[in-house]
């Protein structure tokens, strides 16, 4: 048999000695599912899964000049942030238009931690070594560290207590007192380990970079307090409960964050990249809007299906799952603001099944509820 081409995880042989169906994400091997979606799935709205999400990047910002050029490069600022802060921002070309979406810290006085999605991680970092050459004369550094670091992410309610016992914050303070889209640094066993309460299941849950000598101890150690190994898939599902945006879905290069609802996470005052085109869709509104839908039984709108109203196609469905918490189907598209009625009955073509569906206030499903 050929071997794969794709990039695999330090804990590849893990994932696959657990018999995981594997596969290629992001030009990444990946773990899809380990026991099933449905179960990975409540094992995080119930107890705490684990996901290996290496395949994410690692991009280290640094440099007196840093700040403007994050500045100029997410659609959020981040000249008030605290140091061991994070944020949630995009990053767009001049014409308004998605590169990525990404999380990113402020690590230090001049220096920041950029998450770009696994098969953005490549042209986010040509994205950003342009900017620094044209506006900044190469004067912030730019550094990769994706391949040398594991990132894992612990995700459910229980994530705070087993995570606890096993890591020593250098702050001297607990666990608990990390707030949401905080970060610290501290120490497992001895080695360092960077880790921030933010996650993209809709749960409570952390983020852990370590060094990838050091991963296989970590990985154990978790396995070892009956936490669920849980793929991409469960990951998928309980994301879109959270009706959080998936590049490739609901975010492209053709798409703007005004379009993706995703109004709270734009400067609204200061340019950056495409700010200019941003700024007056916020004035003037957009050609499509992204709603939630959703509708009874298990058979699931898939992306590329159509979103009919009156009998007529007025958007297609980016995103789609039967929602194991909810117990219904859901979806998320983008329709027409010129053909879509407000307040008119929708309809979804489900393979040539035409079936009624609801307009569903986003998130599906929040924590707690």
């Amino acid at each position: 048999m050929e071997q794969s081409q794709n990039r695999r995880t330090t804990l590849y042989e893990d994932h696959t000695e657990l018999k995981a169906r594997m596969g290629e994400f992001g030009g990444w091997d990946m773990p899809i599912q380990y026991s099933g979606i449905l179960s990975e799935v409540d094992a995080v709205r119930k107890h705490c899964g684990i996901f290996d999400v290496s395949h994410m990047g690692r991009v280290y910002v640094s440099g007196p000049d840093s700040h403007m050029f994050m500045n100029m490069l997410v659609t959020s600022p981040v000249l008030n942030m605290d140091i061991l802060q994070a944020r949630y921002g995009l990053i767009c070309n001049g014409n308004g238009g998605v590169i990525d979406d990404t999380i990113y810290y402020k690590t230090g006085k001049n220096d920041y931690l950029i998450i770009p999605n696994a098969g953005n991680r490549i042209p986010v970092i040509t994205w950003m070594r342009a900017t620094n050459a044209k506006f900044f004369n190469n004067s912030v550094t730019i550094t990769d560290k994706t391949e040398e670091t594991t990132m894992l992410a612990i995700q459910g309610p229980l994530s705070e207590s087993v995570l606890s016992p096993l890591i020593n914050l250098k702050s001297h303070t607990t666990l608990s007192e990390l707030k949401f889209f905080r970060a610290a640094n501290g120490d497992i066993s001895g080695k360092p380990v960077f880790l921030g309460r933010t996650g993209y299941t809709g749960e409570d849950g952390f983020e852990l970079i370590i060094d990838n000598s050091q991963a296989q101890t970590l990985w154990d150690s978790l396995m070892s307090n009956n936490v669920v190994p849980c793929g991409l898939g469960a990951r998928d599902v309980l994301r879109l409960e959270a009706a959080l945006p998936l590049y490739g879905h609901e975010l492209d290069i053709d798409t703007s964050p005004v379009e993706a609802g995703l109004n709270r996470f734009i400067k609204k005052k200061t340019s950056f990249i495409g700010s200019e085109t941003i700024h007056q869709q916020l004035k003037d509104g957009t050609d499509k809007i992204l709603i939630g839908v959703s509708c009874m039984g298990k058979s699931a709108p898939r992306q590329g299906y159509p979103i009919l109203q009156n009998g007529q196609t007025i958007g297609t469905i980016t995103s789609g799952s039967y929602s194991p918490s909810l117990n219904i189907s859901i979806a998320l598209g983008y329709v027409s603001t010129v053909q879509y009625i407000e307040g008119t009955n929708l309809e979804l073509d489900i393979r040539g099944k035409i079936i009624p569906a609801n307009l569903v206030n986003t998130p599906f499903y929040k924590r707690g509820n």
